[in-house]
């Protein structure tokens, strides 16, 4: 969420950045709220100083000959007169503070000065590039028929459809281990190369938690939202709770930067996707992640990014995968994200890069939402903290692009050597 305070003080120069995104700041409507509040504000201070005028009458009135009794019944009166206008204002003024908290919990993120113009992402740039795509000598199979054709486990759609419908899947023998087993190399790396500290969380949040990271409002479709006696929502990724285990907190510089690395299931409803990867698991309602998140001091967070960016990477590096990174434009960016580069992984049945991993800096728009501060030596005041995160990786497109760029003419695939200790030695699969 924006500060208020920019808004009022620089609100043409914010509508210029958000037009950038593709965003129209509708500056009019807020200018109309902000006098609106201010005149229920204004209005309100008023009434009370009446009221207390009001209420020191009763001694003047008696003073002035007035019986005790009738000047309480005269005061008492006007009291009440005044106490209902007050209360008409209060309300009044609270009605317009909520429509103004709707109206910034509506806007998204500025873009940061070092993001691209662009509308979409045709306007991404590239920055680096990892790895050469291996040349195939036979014709090249997609993960779908390399998970139903290996001899030592499956990926199984069909049952899983039975079970649940499209866009979830089944994996058994060696898949289902090679998967755990990419979970835990990237816990393991994370947490003791990268300095991050793992964490558990629950899989379920309230509407609180989904608002402070951006979620809600404005996304309540791609949610998995529960029946029951309380409101949860099946958690998207594991940034919502673990960017929120610091809301309405206020944390010590000894305590910063806070890096956390966190599995968990992610459940999206994916609204707005039918028919784009409706093939396989690229894009499935039930996925596995590992989510790297980091809050830092605000001077900090653009190293941070390049840091995270980096620590993402090394995860393909050791799994020898190819990619490159897009420094995402203006118009491509999530809501909340101030800068975001994407990580895309070579997929040989595709002949392209597809995304694997996001890495954003979302400055202080999800911390003031959440009111995550730490105390800033200098000042000894509390202060708005730095938030970032991204998938270190996302688990099921991992294991797409190890079948894919493995694969043997004999359908067996090829591990790399960074993984192979967490599959007993295994040098291969499916074979």
């Amino acid at each position: 969420m924006l500060d208020i305070r920019d808004l009022r003080k620089s609100g043409e120069a914010l509508q210029t950045r958000l037009a950038l995104r593709g965003y129209t700041l509708d500056l009019d409507a807020f200018n109309a709220l902000d006098a609106e509040r201010k005149d229920a504000d204004m209005r309100s201070q008023s009434l009370q100083a009446q009221r207390k005028q009001t209420a020191k009458q009763v001694g003047d009135l008696v003073k002035s000959g007035m019986p005790v009794e009738q000047a309480k019944a005269q005061v008492a009166q006007t009291l009440a007169t005044l106490d209902a206008e007050l209360d008409q204002e209060v309300a009044r003024a609270e009605a317009v503070q909520a429509r103004i908290q709707a109206f910034l919990m509506d806007i998204p993120n500025v873009p940061h000065e070092s993001v691209p113009a662009g509308r979409d992402e045709s306007d991404n740039v590239e920055v680096r590039r990892w790895g050469t795509p291996r040349e195939f000598d036979f014709a090249v199979r997609d993960h779908v028929a390399l998970g139903e054709s290996l001899s030592d486990g499956a990926i199984d759609f069909e049952r899983a459809a039975k079970l649940s419908g499209a866009r979830f899947a089944v994996m058994t023998g060696t898949v289902a281990r090679l998967h755990r087993a990419l979970i835990d190399f990237m816990l393991d790396l994370h947490s003791s190369q990268h300095g991050y500290l793992e964490t558990y969380v629950p899989y379920m949040v309230g509407p609180d938690a989904l608002r402070g990271t951006g979620q809600l409002p404005k996304f309540a479709e791609d949610l998995f939202k529960l029946e029951g006696e309380r409101e949860l929502y099946l958690i998207p990724t594991a940034e919502v709770p673990v960017t929120n285990l610091f809301a309405d907190e206020i944390l010590e510089p000894s305590l910063l930067p806070q890096r956390r690395v966190c599995h968990t299931p992610c459940f999206r409803s994916e609204a707005g996707s039918h028919g784009r990867d409706t093939r396989g698991m690229i894009r499935q309602h039930q996925f596995e992640k590992v989510e790297l998140v980091q809050l830092v001091n605000p001077e900090q967070s653009d190293a941070a990014l390049e840091q995270l960016t980096g620590h993402a990477e090394a995860v393909l590096q050791a799994l020898e995968l190819p990619y490159r990174v897009m420094t995402l434009c203006a118009g491509d960016m999530g809501f909340s994200a101030a800068k975001t580069y994407d990580l895309e992984v070579w997929i040989p049945s595709q002949n392209t890069y597809r995304e694997i991993s996001s890495c954003s800096n979302f400055r202080d728009f999800q911390a003031r939402r959440m009111q995550a501060r730490w105390r800033n030596p200098a000042t000894g005041k509390p202060e708005l903290v730095h938030t970032l995160n991204g998938s270190g990786l996302a688990v099921g497109r991992t294991l797409v692009a190890l079948l894919e760029n493995g694969q043997n003419a004999d359908g067996s695939i090829t591990l790399p050597a960074a993984l192979r200790p967490y599959l007993r030695g295994a040098e291969r699969i499916g074979v």
